[in-house]
């Protein structure tokens, strides 16, 4: 028999399982702005976007709408081009 080791998720794998968290946040609101992100942005991800979007999905909803309406300072790891971004989204496309 072959010992064969897990790796971990594939990308593809993680950028399910972003997705389904980005859009199962608990609230409306935060569906909307999280989810709508994700939708509008992840095709052009590497590794590098889709990590930082996993530690952006570890935070709390209040503080991360508070960090993309820009009320409050977000924490360094989490500053930076990819939340500016977040902060300029100016429509999401709402499911029905």
């Amino acid at each position: 028999m072959t010992d064969v080791q897990s790796s971990g998720p594939s990308f593809e794998q993680r950028l399910a399982r972003a997705k389904f968290r980005a859009w199962h946040r608990g609230t409306r609101e935060a569906d909307y702005m999280i989810g709508g992100y994700y939708d509008r942005y992840h095709a052009g991800w590497g590794e590098a976007e889709l990590a930082w979007f996993e530690a952006l999905l570890d935070e709390d909803d209040v503080d991360v709408m508070a960090w993309a309406l820009g009320s409050q300072t977000p924490p360094d790891h989490l500053a930076g081009d990819l939340l500016v971004t977040m902060q300029k989204l100016d429509y999401v496309d709402i499911p029905r």
